[in-house]
């Protein structure tokens, strides 16, 4: 159940499991190695989130914020949420595909947690 998606913009829609409704924030879509690299480096902030595809760790060097990580499986599901803190090394999740950034403190407001389910809705281009 292999993804493919193309850098771009997009929505990601939160799927809590069953507590409170599915919440839709704007996503930007990373999916090229330059994409994936720059990432959210030199940003103060993101408008929603960003999707790094393929990718089963990230790192916080040269960012300027703390960053909510949340780590899905090739299924959407979320398999563990981090916030770091710049200048940090995240460790590998075997199991990850995709990892979803954001403002740290937001993924909670969403419902993003472990088990957790997402879907991506891409703009068209």
């Amino acid at each position: 159940m292999g993804r493919r998606w193309g850098d771009g913009r997009g929505e990601l829609v939160v799927h809590g499991g069953g507590e409170g409704p599915s919440v839709t924030v704007p996503l930007e879509l990373a999916t090229s190695y330059r994409a994936r690299t720059k990432g959210l480096l030199g940003r103060d902030s993101v408008d929603g989130a960003i999707l790094l595809s393929p990718a089963n760790s990230v790192h916080t060097f040269r960012m300027r914020m703390p960053i909510d990580v949340a780590y899905l499986d090739r299924g959407l599901r979320v398999i563990a949420v981090r916030t770091m803190r710049p200048g940090r090394l995240g460790m590998p999740r075997l199991r990850a595909r995709h990892v979803v950034e954001a403002n740290a403190g937001v993924m909670r407001k969403w419902g993003m947690r472990e088990g957790a389910w997402v879907e991506v809705v891409v703009h068209g281009r």
